[in-house]
């Protein structure tokens, strides 16, 4: 019975992204938002089941992965496609369906805007890491390239800064097309780049064995303090330069 408790945490975090792409199509991106960080948290808790149970195998491996494909991949992509749509002065940058093409459709909907579809890479971008992280095994005890939840957080807390952040500029960012495009092509290129990134696991609890992970952790905790959703996307940009950092510390 208990090697089917991580899978069954692991069902958890794909039933979370399925509703958060529900919510996401329907408009209502705070509340796909929160699904997907609640599939992220069930996606933490199934590997630390499987390793306390020593339950871990094959079957959980790539059921992990193909929920992470929904929750870190297809989710993040709508609710990035749905933000391209509401972007600022969208409608200088798309083309549409000719009228002779989209006749077939309800004379309201004969338009159909493509710009937003480039959001769509987060999910592409997702999916072709995820398949080379079952594949490669240099990744272990780091990572190689930005995590899929690490990028998938970025993207979920752009509707969480516009619904609950007060910081105009930090608003103004999640709401214009250009910081859109470009976190979509950054966030895409980081999860598949040749990019060595500390692994935020303890080798035991001592501070001079994980300095580096309590370093990031506290000053983690002290963006969240004082800037709350605005924090998550500072504390990844955070978690890579502290990763360049070591890197060319550790030559």
């Amino acid at each position: 019975m208990k090697k089917h408790i991580p899978n069954f945490i692991t069902l958890l975090n794909l039933f979370s992204g399925l509703v958060a792409v529900i919510f996401a199509l329907k408009g209502e991106l705070t509340l796909a938002s929160f699904f997907i960080l609640l599939g992220i948290i069930f996606d933490f808790f199934d590997g630390f089941a499987a390793r306390l149970l020593d339950v871990s195998g094959e079957l959980g491996k790539q059921l992990d992965s193909l929920a992470d494909a929904v929750t870190s991949g297809v989710a993040p992509a709508m609710i990035m496609y749905k933000l391209l749509e509401t972007s600022q002065e969208q409608t200088a940058w798309y083309s549409k369906f000719s009228s002779t093409i989209g006749s077939w459709l309800p004379a309201e909907e004969n338009t159909i805007y493509f710009f937003p579809f480039i959001g769509l890479l987060i999910a592409i971008a997702s999916v072709y890491r995820l398949a080379n992280f079952n594949i490669d095994t240099r990744q272990s005890s780091s990572f190689i390239g930005l995590p899929t939840p690490a990028a998938t957080m970025v993207i979920a807390a752009l509707p969480l800064i516009q619904t609950y952040s007060t910081n105009l500029l930090a608003i103004q960012l999640t709401q214009n097309k250009y910081t859109l495009i470009g976190l979509t092509i950054i966030l895409s290129f980081l999860m598949n780049a040749e990019l060595p990134l500390f692994s935020l696991k303890f080798k035991n609890y001592s501070f001079k064995d994980n300095k580096t992970v309590y370093l990031f952790l506290g000053l983690s905790l002290l963006l969240i303090a004082l800037l709350q959703f605005v924090a998550i996307p500072l504390i990844i940009g955070l978690y890579i330069l502290m990763s360049l950092i070591l890197n060319l510390k550790n030559g």
